[in-house]
């Protein structure tokens, strides 16, 4: 049985399970997601996360290094943010009209006397951009700051490719341990199926059928606009832009997508993410290597959806009105919010408070969505690192069909 089959499996028997769970004692859930669910979880995506600080830096290194000349890095950094920009910008706006047209907050549904969130305070925009270049590399490795990870690793890709021959040594070096990694991704990827079904059973189980069932109508509204952007947004760029099959795309795809659904992480779900298309999607390994760990960092257009949904949400609970400007002010916020985020799980809570914050809203109304936001942050990661496979895939058949016509 193929890996992509095994997985889907135990997807599938993870929300069963998780189900089940909703209708026992909950010091029996409790137990079982102690003392099993959750350490066979965290024991794989500690296996994930355990190299994508190393893959990142060897594969950005060996991606910039591959392109050869500043120009055509320049350019293809350009082609990558200006897509993962619109992307982010039309995910928005899907997010904002279902919101509009369905109406999931509808006022006085919903209890907000006891409401309360604490919202955590936002780097400014400005030290975001400042930071992006480290002081120690190394200590941004220890702690995982992927921006500062990927600048350090283009500066080392620049200096292989302008000293060519005289590095060639090292160059051989970052490419054998890009295939050791590679490798420990194949091993690794074998214990998905059982990571899974454990993070599934698990979030499923604590959620609970109550929360899933109160907040139907603001979780349909977010599913719809994933599927939306995923089904017409990315089919239509790979079909008009890229040239390709978007069936063969999602198909090939799938392994990736049902990791981060597991994880809720783009940053965990990187090293296969990469694999999945390297070699199932022929996306070149130099593109990939630089695109998709950029977009894990700065493009997130699931967690962008759940924003514009979940602030007209909180506004129509607390019936308030979002004037013209307003909308243009999430619009604005929640495209600038995603650069600079670490693709971690959770992430979006805090996103979305600096949306709120932005437009006169009630931070206190994301309490009302944290019951069910594990659940989403599944679909919405999946999304996430979609878009990062499609750029760098619509970006490396260019380059084939510009270096096929150069011949």
């Amino acid at each position: 049985m193929s890996l992509t089959k095994k997985i889907l499996i135990a997807l599938v028997f993870g929300v069963v399970v998780g189900i089940g769970f909703t209708f026992v004692p909950e010091s029996i859930f409790s137990n079982i997601d102690t003392y099993v669910l959750t350490p066979v979880g965290q024991i794989f995506i500690n296996l994930i996360m355990m190299i994508v600080v190393p893959i990142v830096f060897v594969s950005i290194v060996l991606g910039t290094a591959g392109l050869g000349e500043p120009a055509k890095l320049g350019k293809i950094g350009i082609q990558t943010i200006s897509f993962f920009l619109v992307t982010t910008a039309i995910a928005i706006c899907i997010g904002l009209a279902l919101a509009f047209l369905i109406k999931p907050g509808a006022e006085g549904v919903f209890d907000i006397g006891n409401a309360s969130y604490e919202a955590n305070d936002a780097p400014p925009v400005m030290d975001t951009i400042i930071n992006i270049i480290p002081d120690n590399p190394i200590s941004s490795m220890a702690a995982g700051d992927m921006l500062q990870i990927i600048a350090f690793a283009i500066f080392i890709g620049t200096a292989l490719a302008f000293l060519g021959e005289k590095t060639q040594g090292i160059n051989r070096l970052f490419e054998q341990a890009n295939e050791i990694l590679m490798f420990l991704v194949t091993l690794i990827m074998k214990a998905a199926p059982y990571g899974a079904f454990a993070l599934i059973a698990s979030a499923i189980g604590g959620a609970g059928l109550d929360a899933v069932g109160s907040m139907g109508a603001y979780m349909g509204t977010v599913i719809l606009g994933l599927f939306i952007h995923a089904i017409v947004i990315y089919s239509l760029a790979i079909w008009l832009v890229g040239k390709g099959n978007p069936i063969n795309f999602y198909k090939g795809f799938f392994p990736a997508m049902s990791v981060a659904f597991s994880t809720s992480s783009s940053n965990a779900t990187l090293p296969v993410s990469m694999r999945a298309a390297q070699e199932n999607l022929g996306v070149s390994k130099e593109i990939s290597s630089f695109v998709q760990p950029l977009g894990a960092t700065i493009n997130m257009d699931g967690t962008a959806i759940m924003q514009a949904v979940a602030a007209v949400f909180i506004a129509q609970v607390y019936a308030i009105d979002l004037d013209f400007t307003a909308i243009i002010m999430i619009i604005l916020t929640a495209t600038l919010a995603s650069v600079g985020t670490a693709g971690v799980p959770g992430v979006g809570l805090i996103m979305l408070a600096m949306v709120l914050q932005q437009v006169g809203l009630p931070v206190e109304g994301i309490a009302l969505i944290i019951g069910i936001d594990r659940l989403l942050d599944m679909l919405r990661t999946s999304l996430n690192i979609t878009g990062d496979a499609a750029c760098a895939y619509i970006i490396s058949e260019n380059e084939k069909r510009i270096q096929a016509k150069a011949k």
